[in-house]
């Protein structure tokens, strides 16, 4: 069986539908003990690589000990991730999954450039993840 590591795990989203890889992907995390938001960002988003780069240094992991994060591109994934009711008019989006794997009313969208971006999504990603 295979360990996870503790923090946060991010899962590039392969291609197909979406609420299907949704589905599954809620699946492997729940046996795993984990929870899973869908997040959707893109290459030139600032915040959205800030985020990331703290997560990768694992500077997150304490905030999010069990957290796995399926990560589509606005920019390769919009038509699909639409269809699937995960669009929005601000990236980085963090969704919280619904029973069939479309997107659900919990969610938050945007954040801000800077030094202080990872500051600015965490409570907010916190606070998603006790809806």
């Amino acid at each position: 069986p295979l360990v996870l590591a503790r923090g946060i795990r991010f899962v590039k989203a392969e291609s197909g539908e979406v609420s299907q890889l949704v589905r599954a992907e809620r699946e492997r995390a729940a046996a795993d003990g984990r929870e899973l938001i869908v997040y959707v960002g893109a290459k030139w988003c600032e915040p959205c690589q800030r985020f990331h780069h703290a997560a990768q240094r694992g500077e997150l992991d304490d905030d999010f000990p069990n957290l796995t994060i399926l990560e589509f591109d606005l920019d390769e994934d919009r038509e699909r991730i639409n269809a699937a009711g995960y669009s929005s008019k601000l990236i980085p989006l963090f969704v919280k999954p619904g029973p069939d794997g479309r997107a659900s009313s919990a969610r938050f969208e945007g954040g801000i450039k800077g030094d202080r971006a990872v500051a600015n999504i965490t409570p907010r990603l916190r606070k998603l993840l006790e809806k």
